[in-house]
């Protein structure tokens, strides 16, 4: 399966709201006019794009319109296509790399929001791409993370470093460090505990892991990748701005996309937030997890089944 149709399936459910509340008020002949821009306004709120999102790509068909280069309804959904795919660039969405193994990425996010699932996509993602990878297993308050971990890293291939539960993370980051450096692999992927954005000592507890992975690899980590659970719609982007301010966020994996209405999101979190989309999960198998690919998205997202 081809990357478009990749996205265009795990967009199934986002499509027929998004694609098909704009089809609606945008019929093959109809011409742009100012009950269309208030018309396509209501609608795409309604795709959770964000109101201040959808505000900008409004003024940017509206000025399109009057200045003669869009004239008809069927016009306006290549033109935000075009115009939502190049708010990304291509730079901000690839994955930070050490200058000298190994990479480091921190993966964190809310329990219920697949962030151990998506741990586990992205080494098997890594390691398809010819990289060594290793887990680390810094989820110790939840015994059902560590197992659930244990299990992917043996799907996948990988080795994982894990301690009892109720372990101290911090310790468990330091042995994986440890494991990383002597093992001389490319990447080392930690899993961190689920953060409830309400509990400051857990919060506290990821500047420890960061403070001791530190001390062994300086520069590191070199990503720390928040992950949002699609489903959850504007929610995602209050947990974001949280999570930014406490640690040092540069990117976002979009998990459960296929299980979701709301993947105009993408829209917003982009709009809002100033982190980029680096992957989005598509399915519930290790390979459902793929590269965010600004222009393949929006095509997906307004494609007609």
């Amino acid at each position: 399966m081809g990357l478009f149709d990749a996205f265009k399936k795990g967009l199934n459910k986002t499509r027929g709201k998004i694609a098909a509340g704009l089809r609606a008020v945008l019929p093959f002949g109809r011409k742009i006019d100012e009950d269309l821009l208030d018309e396509l306004n209501d609608a795409m709120v309604k795709a959770d794009m964000g109101p201040r999102a959808v505000a900008g790509l409004l003024d940017e068909v509206r000025d399109a319109w009057k200045a003669g280069k869009i004239g008809e309804a069927q016009e306006v959904l290549p033109f935000l296509s075009d115009r939502i795919a190049s708010t990304w660039s291509e730079s901000d969405r690839a994955l930070r790399r050490a200058a000298s193994p190994p990479t480091v990425i921190f993966v964190v996010g809310i329990n219920g929001s697949g962030k151990t699932t998506s741990v586990a996509k992205l080494t098997h993602y890594l390691k398809k791409q010819g990289q060594s990878v290793l887990m680390g297993a810094c989820d110790t308050f939840r015994a059902a993370a560590i197992e659930q971990l244990g299990i992917w890293a043996d799907r996948a291939g990988v080795g994982i470093v894990k301690h009892q539960p109720g372990s101290d993370p911090a310790a468990v980051a330091f042995d994986a460090c440890e494991a990383a450096i002597a093992r001389k692999v490319d990447v080392l992927v930690i899993d961190t505990a689920g953060r409830l954005h309400t509990q400051d000592h857990l919060m506290r507890e990821l500047g420890k892991i960061r403070r001791v992975v530190q001390k062994r690899i300086p520069d590191a980590p070199h990503e720390v990748l928040l992950v949002l659970d699609a489903t959850i719609g504007q929610n995602a982007i209050n947990q974001a701005r949280v999570f930014s301010e406490v640690t040092q966020v540069t990117g976002l994996i979009l998990a459960k996309l296929d299980g979701s209405a709301k993947g105009g999101i993408v829209v917003g979190i982009r709009d809002q937030l100033d982190i980029p989309v680096k992957f989005v999960g598509l399915g519930e198998t290790l390979d459902d997890l793929e590269p965010f690919d600004p222009d393949t998205f929006t095509r997906a997202l307004f494609a007609e089944n």
